[in-house]
């Protein structure tokens, strides 16, 4: 399946894509290091890094739907060049020791206009497919592959950061994504396929009653599974971080997150293994009740080689999850409404992980890692309650005609 899902994108676009989407795993540490090296607080850090999250969060959604409404490749490109400008601006702003609303402000608009490269390669790929012809199976492992390139650019972006930052400063890691921006967010706007996301010409009048109609509760359900994911996400660094520093090898905490991300790819590769048969309802019931099951251990976890083995298992739930929930909205929400409802879900994840992460982290340092582990528990059973009370509507939308 993977060999006709490379045949379907070609070869350019995923590794485009990927450069492209590297920045945004890269930005969020390296702005947290750079302020806290040149302004000596983390608390400042942390303000700096809300506001860069607020900002991604708040904006996404209103790019996807700028690109639902006018297509990818103008928009994009604005945005990726805004980016760079705005990426490089915080770094001559924190090296410059500018106040803190002022940077503050910078890292906001750095987050307002990430050009949200993964979700539209995600709506990119799926109209490429659906054009195509391509069954369900073939959407589906479409997704897959795109959740891979996620989960590996989530652990690479942050593991550039850190060597950048040891071998030079972490400005040299916030400069090299501003010049991926320019590079490979230039690169995907361009590219030919961004043509697959266009409006059809005669489409106007029925794109303006599809965005009039109301998405369907479900799908409003799926954007909340996917910020109980990133509470997951935010919660499990905070209780990683505070495990590491108890046994003395703060060190090792970006290696285990690593891993779990490592393991978490594998598995999201193996998705397009799972039968047809096995519907997307059960694959999702299946994947809350997983990651349940797979988080409890983290709350009596008490030493380094019991938390790589924990979190490793654990990030085999991940993949499943996240797949299956941007497969469910990919089937749910109408055709004129999928970059914006794909960048929802990725909005919901950051927001949620920057959360999760604020309240964790004050947690574990008043009440140790178990405390912040708590947290991922039961945003994990929040997911599994969700998944068991709601029913994903039957699609709302035709397929588009293949061309």
């Amino acid at each position: 399946m993977y060999r006709d899902t490379l045949s379907l994108l070609g070869p350019a676009l995923p590794a485009v894509s990927f450069l492209g989407r590297l920045p945004t795993a890269m930005c969020q540490l390296g702005s947290l290091l750079l302020v806290a090296e040149t302004s000596g607080s983390l608390a400042t850090a942390g303000l700096v890094g809300g506001a860069l999250a607020a900002g991604q969060t708040v904006a996404g959604p209103v790019l996807g739907r700028l690109t639902d409404r006018h297509g990818q490749r103008g928009v994009v490109l604005a945005a990726s060049l805004a980016n760079a400008l705005a990426v490089t601006g915080l770094v001559l702003a924190a090296l410059t020791h500018a106040p803190t609303a002022w940077l503050m402000a910078v890292a906001a608009l750095s987050g307002a206009t990430v050009p949200q490269v993964g979700p539209l390669a995600r709506t990119r790929s799926v109209a490429l497919a659906r054009r195509s012809g391509a069954d369900d199976r073939l959407v589906g492992t479409v997704l897959s592959f795109e959740g891979t390139l996620d989960e590996v650019s989530f652990v690479l972006g942050p593991a550039f950061v850190g060597l950048a930052a040891a071998l030079a400063h972490p400005a040299a890691a916030l400069l090299l994504a501003a010049l991926l921006l320019t590079v490979f967010g230039t690169a995907f706007a361009l590219h030919p396929s961004a043509r697959a996301t266009l409006p059809e010409p005669d489409a106007s009048t029925r794109t303006g009653a599809a965005e009039r109609t109301r998405l369907p509760g479900s799908a409003y359900a799926l954007r909340g599974a996917m910020v109980l994911q990133g509470a997951m996400f935010g919660a499990s660094q905070a209780g990683i971080t505070a495990l590491t520093e108890e046994l003395g090898a703060p060190a090792q905490a970006g290696l285990v997150y690593a891993a779990m991300g490592v393991m978490s790819a594998a598995v999201g590769l193996s998705m397009a293994a799972v039968p047809a048969r096995i519907g997307l309802m059960t694959r999702w019931r299946a994947a809350t009740a997983a990651l349940v099951v797979l988080s409890v251990p983290l709350l009596s976890v008490g030493s380094l080689g019991a938390l790589y083995a924990v979190v490793v298992v654990l990030g085999a739930a991940y993949a499943p999850h996240l797949i299956t929930v941007f497969g469910l909205t990919e089937r749910t929400v109408p055709a004129a409404r999928l970059a914006e409802s794909m960048a929802f879900l990725t909005s919901g994840v950051v927001a949620g992980q920057a959360l999760a992460l604020a309240v964790s982290g004050r947690l574990a340092e008043g009440h140790g890692a178990p405390a912040a582990f708590a947290v991922a528990v039961g945003a994990a059973v929040a997911c599994a309650v969700l998944s068991w009370t709601v029913w994903v509507a039957a699609p709302v939308r035709d397929l588009r005609p293949v061309a």
